[in-house]
């Protein structure tokens, strides 16, 4: 499992590679991100930030914002797995959304490790090689916009957004935050509009949560 998880996750990396050099930044720095940064959302958002012009503070910020996610993964797994304090700072590495789901969807424990490794390590393998296959190949791609990739980042936010919008609270959140992004777009600089987005998200968030929000299912139970 860990490997199919990891084979199509990493094919991605293609597009974040020629998308990389085409924001300006050159095949070592490319692949420097995936290597180290390792979490597409983030680094689809770093560059996303510098290809439209933004200053690398900005770029680092929206990033840092997508990659928070990465550090609440990283409690549950240390409550699921109960790794050693030696190996922690590792499996920090490969903490991302493909290793905690497919170490949460065992049921015993011994295939909650064996996941956990199989998933990370399996998107890490193949997300940066195909990292580099797409920055090499991105100067002689030309424009990327005429192949299609410059979607690449919405798709990938799309794709890790959608699975989370599980009650209404979440889905008012989300649209919130959508319209305060386009709403400020052309106000200021690129990477801003997702850090005031990520702001009053959590406000919107916080209100709706101190109201007496009913679910669909509640709705029905009263009827």
């Amino acid at each position: 499992m860990g490997f199919w998880v990891g084979l199509a996750t990493g094919l991605y990396g293609i597009s974040f590679g020629a998308l990389g050099v085409a924001a300006g930044l050159d095949v070592l720095q490319t692949c420097a991100l995936s290597l180290l940064m390792f979490t597409g959302g983030s680094q689809f958002a770093f560059i996303g930030v510098l290809g439209g012009g933004g200053a690398g503070l900005a770029a680092w910020s929206a990033a840092s914002l997508l990659g928070i996610r990465n550090g609440i993964y990283g409690m549950q797994i240390k409550q699921l797995l109960r790794p050693p304090t030696a190996l922690q700072p590792l499996m920090a590495q490969f903490t991302i959304d493909e290793s905690m789901a497919v170490s949460s969807a065992q049921a015993d424990q011994g295939e909650k490790r064996r996941g956990f490794w199989a998933g990370g390590l399996g998107v890490y393998l193949f997300w940066n090689l195909a990292t580099l296959a797409g920055a090499l190949a991105g100067g002689a791609m030309g424009d990327v916009k005429a192949w299609g990739l410059d979607g690449a980042a919405v798709a990938a936010f799309c794709g890790l957004l959608w699975p989370h919008l599980k009650n209404q609270k979440l889905i008012v959140s989300a649209v919130a935050a959508a319209a305060i992004t386009l709403a400020v777009v052309p106000f200021v600089a690129p990477g801003v509009p997702i850090l005031i987005a990520g702001a009053c998200s959590i406000v919107v968030w916080v209100l709706v949560s101190t109201r007496h929000w009913r679910e669909p299912d509640q709705m029905v139970g009263d009827l």
